[in-house]
């Protein structure tokens, strides 16, 4: 007899569980060789192995079903346990969210209720800031909306910049020359870009200073007129350095800031400078943040239980130095 904990991440538990425990009334009736008991944002599940693997695997294809549709009902469940291709039909209204169509036709748009804030707050406010943990779709999400927004000839130019600091590793030391140095920071925006623009026209637009790519530094002195413009782990900037980007902001200009502030990579005598702007600026008017949380990652299934156990060991380590400062 096998035992497990599944996790209800990414959506209400209630959402899942449906009125009055309609929803996990037909999944336990689906799998009437497992044991189930619902607690809270977890399922716990007695059974032969591969049974448990069956049931986590539905349970993980309704809560994404979830987070992209915003609904789960008791058809849908029945669908799901029932379906043996891992594919569920949408009706074509469903896809009326699409923020761009990507390389191949793939259809990009905001899969969690958080990304949805986001991409709704984008059309009120020209500085948007988006917190959260990796893996939570905040830079994919602000790439999707600056792509959006060139197409849509609403900017002439789409700025990408992060602050060149890395985690582990050393600048000076790694080889080749600057922008040798520099490209394996701006990695994530090339794979970001190369979904949403066919590589040849990306070629183009990188080379005609339409799509721009640059570490932060780059940005002292310019002013950024009809630009859509993103500065990436924010987190790893200095106050000075959050004030000279926010500063460059110029007419028919949107900004997007996005960071983790539980990953940051300064050294440990330097403060990062996205807390303290972000309390500074939290009032301004035509500014907005948006936090994202582990229910917005959409990576592999295992980075949730990855972040929750490291979210339940930072909280640990606190109360344990709280305790100790008393």
């Amino acid at each position: 007899m096998n035992k497990r904990h599944i996790l209800i991440e990414g959506i209400d538990h209630l959402a899942l569980y449906g009125v009055n425990n309609s929803n996990f009334n037909l999944i336990t009736s689906h799998f009437p060789k497992l044991k189930l008991i619902a607690r809270g944002d977890e399922i716990k599940v007695l059974g032969e192995e591969k049974e448990i693997q069956v049931l986590e695997d539905k349970i993980h294809q309704m809560i994404d079903f979830y987070r992209r549709y915003n609904k789960l009902t008791e058809e849908n469940v029945l669908d799901f346990l029932n379906e043996t291709d891992g594919s569920i039909s949408i009706a074509e209204e469903d896809y009326n969210d699409t923020l761009v169509y990507g390389n191949s036709g793939r259809i990009i748009k905001a899969r969690t209720v958080n990304q949805r804030i986001f991409v709704e707050k984008s059309q009120e406010n020209d500085l948007l800031f988006a917190i959260g943990p990796a893996g939570s779709g905040k830079t994919y999400t602000a790439i999707a909306l600056a792509v959006r927004a060139l197409k849509n000839k609403e900017v002439k130019r789409i700025i990408l910049t992060r602050p060149a600091v890395e985690a582990g590793e050393r600048l000076g030391f790694l080889p080749g020359d600057l922008k040798e140095k520099l490209d394996p920071y701006l990695q994530p925006l090339y794979d970001a870009l190369n979904d949403m623009i066919p590589a040849r026209k990306l070629n183009d637009y990188m080379e005609e200073g339409i799509v721009q790519l640059a570490p932060l530094a780059y940005m002292r002195g310019r002013t950024l007129d009809n630009a859509f413009v993103i500065l990436d782990e924010a987190q790893n900037t200095s106050i000075n350095q959050m004030k000279m980007f926010l500063t460059r902001m110029g007419n028919n200009a949107k900004f997007i800031v996005t960071g983790d502030i539980t990953q940051i990579d300064l050294p440990k005598s330097e403060d990062s400078g996205l807390v303290p702007t972000l309390k500074l600026l939290k009032d301004v008017p035509g500014l907005s943040i948006t936090y994202f949380d582990s229910r917005d990652i959409i990576r592999h299934r295992l980075v949730k239980y990855i972040v929750h156990a490291f979210e339940k060991h930072n909280k640990s380590d606190f109360d344990s130095d709280t305790k100790n400062n008393k």
